[in-house]
C-alpha cells in the first residue's frame, strides 16, 4: 500500500514499483490524502472552482491507477495545501483504519523531506509513520472497529542523485517556498538507500499512467523527451529507504520490497 498526498504522486513517485508488483500478481493499494484541488489545471491562467479541479484530478488518478494495475484507490478527503494543518490524531487514525482493513505487508510513503519540502508530502509521511503504530496497537480504536494489524515493512521514497538529475533535466530545479524559506530537492546519499526495485520492464506502463494526468501535462510533457540515459535513470529503477522491517535487516541493498516475506524457496 502506498500512502501519498496528491493525484500523480503515485505515478511519478512510485509508479514503476506499483506496476512491477501488480504485474507479478501482488495486490497493490493506494491511499491519497487530497484531490489536488489547488494544483495546476492545464495551462489556464484562471482556474475553475477547486471542486471542479478535484473531481477532474480524481478521475485522472483513477485512470492512472487502472493503467498501473492498482487494485483500489481510497481518498482521505483532506484539502490540497492544508494537509499539515489537519488534526494529526484523526489523520493517523484514518490511515490506520485502512491498514487494518486491507492488512498490507508493505507500506511506502514520502520521506521526511517530502521529496522537495512540500508541506503536504512532509505531513503525509509523518501521518503514515504514526499510523503504523496506531494500527498495530490493539488499545487504539479506529472508525471501523477492526482488529489491530502490524505492518511488516515501511519504506520512504529515497531518490538518489541520478534520478533527481534526470527528473530535473526534464523540468527545473524543484523548490517549495514555505514560510519565506526555499526548500530545494536534494538527493539521498547512495549509502542511505536500502532498497532498489528494477522497473525498466514497466517504464512504458508508467509513461502511459503519466499521460492520464492530463491537467498536469503542460509540466510533464518534457518527460517524453528525455535522453536514453535520463530515461533509464528515471524509469529504470525506484529507490527506497527501509524505515523498519520485522522480517529482515542488514546493510546489503534489497532488490525486492518483499524480501523476508516470501515463502522460502522449495517450501
Amino acid at each position: 500500500m502506498c500512502v501519498l498526498a496528491h493525484p500523480d504522486d503515485e505515478t511519478l513517485g512510485m509508479g514503476g514499483t506499483l506496476a512491477h508488483y501488480a504485474r507479478e500478481g501482488i495486490e497493490t493499494y493506494l491511499v491519497t490524502a487530497t484531490r489536488g484541488e489547488r494544483g495546476r489545471f492545464y495551462d489556464h491562467a484562471e482556474k475553475p472552482d477547486p471542486q471542479v479541479i478535484g473531481k477532474t484530478r480524481e478521475a485522472e488518478l483513477r485512470k492512472a491507477a487502472s493503467v498501473l494495475g492498482i487494485r483500489e484507490v481510497a481518498f482521505l478527503d483532506y484539502l490540497d495545501a492544508e494537509l499539515d494543518q489537519v488534526d494529526p490524531t484523526e489523520a493517523q487514525t484514518r490511515i490506520a483504519d485502512h491498514f487494518r482493513r486491507v492488512r498490507p505487508d508493505v507500506v511506502a510513503t514520502f520521506g521526511p523531506d517530502g521529496g522537495y519540502g512540500h508541506p503536504d508530502h512532509v505531513a503525509i509521511s509523518q501521518f503514515t509513520v504514526g499510523a503504523t503504530v496506531v494500527a498495530a496497537d490493539s488499545l487504539c480504536r479506529t472508525p471501523s472497529g477492526l482488529p489491530a494489524h502490524r505492518v511488516s515493512k515501511l519504506y520512504y521514497m529515497a531518490w538518489g542523485r541520478k534520478k533527481w538529475d534526470a527528473y530535473q533535466a526534464a523540468f527545473r530545479t524543484l523548490v517549495s517556498q514555505v514560510d519565506g524559506i526555499s526548500r530545494q530537492a536534494s538527493a539521498w546519499p547512495d549509502w542511505e538507500i536500502t532498497s532498489v526495485v528494477e522497473t525498466s520492464d514497466v517504464w512504458e506502463t508508467v509513461w502511459r499512467a503519466v499521460q492520464c494526468h492530463q491537467t498536469q501535462l503542460t509540466s510533464y510533457g518534457p518527460l517524453g523527451n528525455l535522453s536514453p540515459e535520463d530515461r533509464e535513470a528515471l524509469w529504470g529503477r525506484e529507490e527506497y529507504y527501509r524505515v523498519f522491517s520485522t522480517v529482515n535487516g542488514g546493510r546489503l541493498k534489497e532488490a525486492d520490497l518483499f524480501e523476508g516475506l516470501r515463502p522460502a524457496e522449495g517450501k
